[in-house]
This record gives C-alpha cells, sequence and structure tokens, in this order.
C-alpha cells in the first residue's frame, strides 16, 4: 500500500482523476493540496468560482455547478474516476434533511450515469438502531446510503468530533473555554464520543484511493480516546493554564442550549441546535475493521488539541 503523501509516478501508472466536491469547507481545502502532492489530476466543483482563486488551485481544474441541478452534475463527472462527496447543506437550508437527500441522489445518479469508480464520503458516528438519533445524524447516514445505493462503489467514513484549528468543533470547545470561566452544562457534555484529529481524517480519506475495489464499505474513524465534551473543555484548559468549573444541569434543552452558544460563539444559534442534537448521541467507533485496513495510528485527545 502507498504512503498517503507517496507521489504517483507517471511512468508507472496514470494518476487518477479525482473530483473533489467542498473544496472551500474545513476538510476540502485540506485535502487538495494532499491531492496535489500526489500528483493526482483534480477538478473542483464549486458554485462559484470565485471562490476557489488563488494559488492552490492554479494547478487544478475548476468547474461551476450545484448538487441540487444534476445536469452540471453530469458534466462535472465526466471523465472521473474517483469522486470525494464533502457536501452538507445543514448551513445553507432550513430543510437541510431533504435538500441533502436531493444532491445525494443527483450526485449517485450522475456519478454512476458517468460510470465513476468509487465515491469517497465523510460522514457521522452514530448507532442506526438508536430510535433517538438526531435529525443531522440521521441524515448524515442517509447520504451514504443514497451514494452506496448508486451502484458505484462508496467508501463512507464515519467520524464523530473532527478536532483541528479552524474546525467547528474546537472552535466551540476554544470559544466556550476562553469566554466562560464557569459554565453552566447541560447533560450532553457527558457523552460519551470519540474525537478524530483532522490530520488523521485526511490520512484515511487520502488511502481511501489505494483501497483494492471490493465493493462499497463503511469504515468507522476515531482517535486514540473515547472522553466527553466536557472532557475536551477540561483538557483545552488544562493546556491553555485556564482555570474553569463545569456545573451540570438537567433543564438546559438543546434549544436553549443552541441560543446560549448564539452568544458566546462563533456559530449561529440555528447551527449550534442542529449539532448539540448531534452531541446527544453516544459517537464511538464500534468497527474496529479500519485499524485492520488502514495502516494508521491515530493520536489521542491530548495531542490532537495541542496540534489545533
Amino acid at each position: 500500500m502507498q504512503h498517503a503523501n507517496q507521489r504517483f509516478d507517471a511512468a508507472e501508472a496514470k494518476p487518477p482523476f479525482v473530483l473533489l466536491t467542498g473544496a472551500t469547507g474545513y476538510v476540502g481545502s485540506r485535502l487538495l493540496p494532499r491531492l496535489q502532492e500526489r500528483g493526482c489530476r483534480v477538478r473542483c466543483l464549486t458554485r462559484d468560482k470565485a471562490k476557489l482563486s488563488g494559488s492552490a488551485f492554479s494547478a487544478t481544474e475548476v468547474v461551476e455547478g450545484d448538487v441540487l441541478d444534476r445536469p452540471s452534475l453530469v458534466c462535472a463527472l465526466a471523465g472521473v474516476q474517483t469522486a470525494y462527496y464533502f457536501v452538507h447543506l445543514m448551513e445553507s437550508s432550513p430543510d437541510f434533511v431533504a435538500e441533502d437527500r436531493t444532491a445525494a441522489e443527483n450526485f449517485a445518479s450522475a456519478a454512476k450515469q458517468q460510470e465513476v469508480r468509487r465515491i469517497v464520503y465523510l460522514g457521522g458516528l452514530g448507532d442506526d438502531q438508536d430510535p433517538g438519533l438526531s435529525p443531522h445524524l440521521q441524515s448524515r447516514h442517509e447520504v451514504g446510503q443514497i451514494l452506496r445505493g448508486s451502484g458505484v462503489e462508496t467508501i463512507e467514513f464515519r467520524a464523530a468530533i473532527i478536532l483541528g484549528k479552524g474546525s467547528r468543533s474546537f472552535e466551540l470547545v476554544r470559544s466556550l473555554t476562553n469566554r466562560l470561566p464557569v459554565m453552566i452544562c447541560p447533560r450532553w457534555l457527558d457523552t460519551p464520543t470519540q474525537p478524530i484529529a483532522i490530520d488523521d481524517v485526511l490520512a484515511y480519506l487520502t488511502l481511501a484511493l489505494d483501497l483494492p475495489a471490493a465493493g462499497s464499505r463503511v469504515f468507522e474513524i476515531g482517535g486514540a480516546d473515547v472522553c466527553t465534551y466536557g472532557d475536551l473543555i477540561r483538557e483545552y484548559a488544562r493546556q491553555q493554564g485556564l482555570r474553569r468549573y463545569l456545573i451540570a444541569v438537567p433543564v438546559l434543552t438543546p434549544r436553549l442550549s443552541s441560543l446560549w452558544l448564539g452568544l458566546v460563539t462563533p456559530a449561529t444559534a440555528a447551527v449550534g441546535r442542529h449539532l448539540i442534537e448531534g452531541l446527544r448521541n453516544p459517537t464511538v467507533v464500534r468497527d474496529n475493521a479500519a485499524r485492520d485496513v488502514f495502516p494508521i495510528d491515530p493520536v489521542g485527545v491530548e495531542e490532537a488539541i495541542r496540534r489545533a
């Protein structure tokens, strides 16, 4: 198996042709240079080319299209071998569940039509059998099901909290901890989760290019530690030399929590509510197949926060 940063030798094999969606997003913008370092031919799909100007895209083809406009996807996927699907409409639509469903159906059928070999998708952890699974996580899983149902081989990675500078989860921890010496905390701060460092997520996504064809698969990925959101706040405070007090109360509902977050963090209250609804569900790796398939040894919470 090739190393995640190994370049392709043109004399040995033609570099893969990759479509990258979400290239301006947190994960996509960090995956792009890794794909370029490997020598991949990369095409980025965006609704506005102006957003992808800059040196990082100088060696990359950029095409305009919209996941809610299927004909534009057919054009964007022409000739592509592997497509990375990093689309989530939670911030842009009040009915993100329906629009994410439509977007996934459009992308899946266009990929099938253009004979794309593989789709790589990043979704969210959570137990499908949990009747209380949040709409946000249910939607993430539904998108994966739609992509797999297309007949195009789909590699779905499911992750919980991603820790890295600029990630929504880490910035939420940082903002809360920096601003509030004493926190009146809702019960979701004690829900178990398995955070993963952004570098480890990128390693998994990059190595997905190398997997031998073996049908669609779901890989649950997480860091070395299972903890709670409260533990993340305490560890960040420890590394920053801050003394913080967390007081748990049973009455701070997800809706009230999201309004509270809207006051103390950059996240909007609406997006915060959807994220908090997901935090009530345990998001822990239950299937360790990823550890057997990929040569990656994920770091723990302390190191992930230190890097972030």
